[in-house]
């Protein structure tokens, strides 16, 4: 049996982090000592580092709970899994071609030569929005 402070060591999640996990029913509750100290098995462990590696990848809380949910049924068919991870993927592409949209306007508006503040670009272009080239 594992302390929380060994879970959080082997997974690399930060120990406020499990409870969090805890409080939103992504781990179950674990069993305790005698002592009141948490208990955790080799599954809260292999749950937990599914929980992070999801988190890393960006995937929400929601979403993670609804993976979980489907991993508990090993027969049924992926369909809902791959649902998941391709509106994840979606998101994920949108999510650059925003920062994508970003990086060209501020590329764009740090080519500033003014020789003074009171003359620059960079300036003008965050007090005045419609100096923007696009939407970004």
């Amino acid at each position: 049996m594992l302390s929380i402070g060994e879970m959080a060591r082997r997974s690399g999640v930060k120990v406020p982090t499990i409870r969090y996990y805890e409080q939103m029913g992504l781990l179950e509750e674990p069993g305790r000592t005698e002592g009141n100290q948490r208990r955790y098995g080799a599954a809260e462990l292999e749950r937990l580092v599914f929980i992070r590696h999801a988190r890393d990848l960006g995937i929400a809380i929601e979403a993670i709970r609804e993976l979980i949910a489907l991993s508990a049924d090993p027969d049924r068919p992926c369909a809902e899994a791959d649902r998941i991870a391709a509106d994840h993927l979606g998101q994920v592409r949108d999510k650059i071609a925003r920062l994508r949209r970003l990086e060209a306007e501020l590329e764009r508006i740090a080519s500033c030569s003014a020789a003074t503040v009171g003359e620059c670009y960079v300036l003008r272009a965050l007090g005045e929005h419609e100096l923007c080239a696009g939407e970004h």
